[in-house]
């Protein structure tokens, strides 16, 4: 029997309007998940987010405006409760589906099992279906042959990669539950032989350094440590190479850029929803 780690919860009752933007803003200190409860008819929601360790409630507290309570939960797994009820979703090309809605594969997507657990990318988060939608739009115009899912989470994105292009791809990522959960739904794809997981810390780790410079990275973690991993990505990403990064909030945006055009990359493309937002930048080729 697996017995699940302990789980903490922050929660703070606000009102509807400022919900999106606190949930948005829990995001970016590391929880395994956000969720956002409300009545219809009532003025007030109930942010809530779920973390492995004991989160910094007077951090939270600040970003809430507000006070947070911060409490250690049953043990119960409550990742997997929350999300059994998320019905699947559509991004890009692709249909992200869990098996308590096996539901029917839209004519002409391309469907990928991704179960509820700890590790992040269920497809459901924006920054997940924003990625999917860019490696959507990519496959239209050109193939990749080498492939890189920097902090793959649940590998979502690194078998989305294979799916597409049908070459080998690196999934790593700093945590090791992280990379067995990328492991199980490559099988579970039917791309163990195409998914190659790996635990990396930063993309100077030999089993990354072997295979750059890629010729496509996906990187959808989070601002701070995309500016600090900005030399090592630059560096790692091939002539004519394309880079995605997400993870980041809309005002965001130029400062993660800012981190990224001194070493030569060239904004393409941005994608957003919401306050999320995904960069699509390149290497451009040597001319002349």
């Amino acid at each position: 029997m697996t017995i699940s780690p302990p789980l903490w919860k922050a929660s703070v009752t606000l009102a509807k309007a400022d919900a999106v933007d606190i949930a948005a803003a829990f995001e970016l200190t590391g929880p395994q998940a956000v969720l956002i409860a409300e009545e219809p008819f009532a003025n007030e929601a109930t942010v809530e987010a779920l973390y492995a360790a004991m989160p910094d409630g007077v951090l939270l507290s600040k970003l809430a405006g507000r006070e947070v309570h911060v409490a250690l939960l049953p043990d119960t797994d409550w990742i997997k409760l929350s999300q059994e009820g998320l019905p699947p979703v559509r991004a890009g090309r692709f249909f992200i589906y869990g098996a308590h809605d096996q539901g029917e594969v839209p004519l002409g997507a391309i469907p990928i099992r991704i179960e509820a657990g700890l590790a992040f990318g269920t497809g459901h988060h924006e920054t997940t279906a924003l990625c999917l939608g860019v490696l959507s739009d990519l496959a239209r115009r050109r193939r990749f042959i080498n492939v890189l899912d920097l902090g793959c989470g649940t590998g979502l994105l690194a078998i989305g990669a294979a799916k597409l292009w049908r070459r080998p791809v690196v999934a790593s990522d700093i945590d090791p539950v992280a990379t067995e959960v990328t492991r199980a739904n490559a099988r579970a794809n039917d791309e163990p032989k195409l998914v190659q997981a790996v635990i990396a810390d930063g993309l100077a780790s030999p089993a990354l350094a072997a295979r750059a410079p890629y010729d496509l990275i996906l990187a959808n973690i989070l601002a701070e440590p995309l500016t600090r991993l900005a030399p090592e990505i630059a560096k790692s990403l091939a002539r004519g190479g394309m880079l995605v990064l997400s993870g980041l909030l809309r005002w965001q945006e130029n400062l993660v850029l800012s981190f990224y055009r001194p070493h030569g990359l060239v904004l393409r493309h941005i994608r957003r929803d919401g306050s999320w937002s995904a960069l699509v930048l390149e290497r451009p080729r040597v001319t002349g």
